[in-house]
């Protein structure tokens, strides 16, 4: 039985539909990451699993139970929001108990919750201090600990880290992997950075203007996007993204002259339009006059110590190659490179589908 199921769910907001009848599963102890660009509708997806919004179509289950019209304290779900949400006049020990409230508790269950869940993140000598004692990374950590008191059946996460800076973000992230490999309860988490989403997954679900264009996991939807929109989201720097054309067993296109990839003979018919797609770390230096080598001009060198990203030009083609960062050439240099035809992508230009299958 699956803990989330979304079957044609769709949400309207008067006569805009921003969620268009998505399909979902979400299996028990899954970490399950919603990731897409702002407006996405993510958030919306999240906030209708919690009851903070209404399904205006379309069947939402937990655990196997329609949740439809179920309040959201009765749905077994938790919380972790983006600003923490906090009262301030709480002490950390006094936020968590407030949680318990409505399961009626009594005062020693209260405590040992309290206390296992503060043993669990680091809480424990936090328990007397208010939000405004606390770090960034120690209220949310708090936030969780709201929302662990609880023992839900699911986590809903809404863009945790966004409000840390880059060393907290990383640290935080391994606390929230750790609390998932610990506990094991299922989690649904919702982030538009897709570093989360690739260290954190176990299945990733991109979303586009309330669709979703790819469900699988972190290196299915890397290393086999269904589309352009998931190739060029997906990985950082993005894709190199060339539009070209097959001829006589060729791709061509200004400044670049490429051998199908065998895996391709046969698929393509002549004339056919397409889009290279090739991730920077396929782009790989070459001796002058190699076979199917692109010269190119390097614009721009960024060193990020063991690599090095070149922004090169090829034709009329501005292309980011990722290489060793020793023996980077300069800005102004022309260098060689070679395409790596085992990790090349062809997609249709019209729909944007991919033609990898």
């Amino acid at each position: 039985m699956s803990a989330i199921t979304l079957r044609s769910v769709v949400k309207r907001y008067g006569s805009v539909e921003v969620v268009h009848g998505i399909d979902l599963d979400v299996e028990e102890g899954e970490f399950v990451v919603l990731l897409g660009p702002s407006g996405c509708g993510k958030t919306t997806t999240l906030r209708m699993v919690a009851g903070l919004e209404d399904v205006s179509d379309g069947e939402l289950s937990i655990a196997g139970r329609r949740v439809n019209e179920v309040a959201p304290k009765d749905r077994g779900v938790a919380m972790v929001f983006q600003n923490y949400a906090l009262y301030p006049h709480m002490s950390v020990r006094q936020n968590m108990e407030f949680a318990l409230r409505p399961l009626g508790l009594d005062a020693a269950e209260v405590d040992r919750r309290i206390q296992e869940a503060a043993g669990i993140l680091g809480l424990g000598e936090l328990l007397a201090r208010k939000p405004a004692q606390l770090s960034g990374g120690q209220r949310q950590r708090v936030a969780m600990g709201r929302a662990m008191v609880r023992t839900p059946d699911v986590f809903l996460f809404d863009e945790p880290l966004s409000n840390l800076d880059a060393k907290l973000r990383t640290q935080v992230r391994l606390e929230i992997g750790k609390l998932h490999n610990r506990l094991g309860t299922t989690v649904l988490y919702v982030t538009h950075d897709q570093v989360e989403a690739m260290t954190l997954a176990d299945k990733i679900v991109v979303m586009q203007n309330g669709h979703i264009e790819q469900v699988g996991t972190p290196e299915q939807v890397y290393a086999h996007p269904n589309n352009m929109f998931v190739a060029s989201f997906i990985g950082s720097p993005s894709m190199n993204m060339i539009p070209a054309r097959h001829e006589g067993g060729r791709l061509r296109a200004e400044g670049l002259d490429l051998a199908v990839p065998s895996r391709f003979e046969g698929k393509l018919p002549e004339g056919q339009d397409v889009v290279i797609g090739i991730r920077p770390t396929g782009l790989q230096r070459a001796e002058p006059g190699a076979a199917d080598a692109v010269v190119a001009r390097v614009e721009v060198t960024e060193f990020l110590g063991n690599e090095a990203l070149l922004d090169i030009r090829v034709g009329d083609h501005e292309l980011i190659a990722e290489i060793p960062a020793a023996g980077r050439p300069a800005p102004g240099d022309e260098v060689s490179l070679t395409f790596d035809p085992s990790v090349i992508h062809l997609f249709d230009p019209q729909t944007g589908a991919t033609l990898s299958r």
